[in-house]
């Protein structure tokens, strides 16, 4: 079994966000992680982080507010700080592998409402967020279509049309999104050729007919912006969209080959 990675998370007080922190960790992935936390002058845990953690489920057992003085002599993997102040307080600490800095507002001095359930997520989504780089081998296989990748193929509003269209039908052909685009076939064609370079989309070709429908490896995310995309942006698509359906003699399909 893999030995589990010894992570400690700082701030001043140790009665809020450090607290919530080692909480989330364990809640999320206590089985290849240990979590900890300690302050550079701690106080008690906050009744209303406890609260807070309670309603989302989060067990709470064995948390206490420690000194980092406590833990210095223990070995860790990651020693993130929760606050700029705790960064610039914090110890070195000899047996720590990497320093991590994180920055929350603290809650206890916050007037917006709901700061520590706020707070509570924020600490929570950067949780999730570690765990998934963390877990996932640096040298592990994936699709080369990158983010930066897809918000370019995105920022041209005819390749945006075109993808959210392919979302919406499953597959196109050329003509027929030269019809529901109201553009010339070469211009529609130099944008398709883009999308499938990239590994946007993929071709495939039936008798006189190619055509382009999303990647079949395309993550999981790109697909849920395009579908959310579609989904609250039905005006912005109408025009399109009816000059599709209405189009006569559209080419007739075989099913595709996945």
């Amino acid at each position: 079994m893999t030995q589990k990675k010894r992570v400690l998370f700082l701030c001043v007080a140790n009665s809020s966000r450090s607290q919530m922190a080692e909480a989330l960790l364990r809640h999320t992935d206590s089985e290849h992680f240990e979590a900890f936390s300690a302050g550079t002058a701690p106080t008690a845990l906050d009744p209303r982080a406890r609260n807070a953690l309670e309603q989302l489920g989060v067990s709470t057992a064995g948390l206490v507010s420690k000194s980092v003085e406590g833990v210095v002599s223990e070995p860790f993997d990651y020693v993130i700080t929760l606050c700029d102040k705790s960064a610039l307080e914090c110890l070195e600490l000899p047996g720590a592998g990497s320093y991590i800095a994180w920055n929350f507002e603290d809650p206890a001095t916050s007037v917006e409402k709901d700061a520590y359930r706020k707070t509570l997520h924020e600490i929570h989504e950067r949780i999730k967020m570690f765990v998934l780089i963390q877990n996932k081998p640096a040298n592990a296989p994936s699709f080369s279509l990158k983010p930066v990748d897809v918000f370019k193929c995105l920022a041209d509003e005819t390749r945006a049309r075109i993808a959210l269209l392919v979302t919406l039908e499953q597959e196109l052909c050329v003509c027929e999104l030269t019809a529901a685009l109201d553009q010339t076939q070469p211009k529609i064609s130099r944008h398709l050729a883009l999308l499938r370079s990239s590994g946007f989309l993929e071709d495939r070709r039936s008798g006189q007919w190619v055509y382009y429908r999303l990647h079949p490896k395309l993550p999981d995310w790109v697909r849920e912006v395009l579908k959310c995309t579609l989904d609250n942006n039905v005006e912005w698509m109408r025009s399109d969209v009816q000059r599709l359906w209405q189009m006569r003699d559209r080419p007739g399909r075989k099913p595709a080959c996945d």
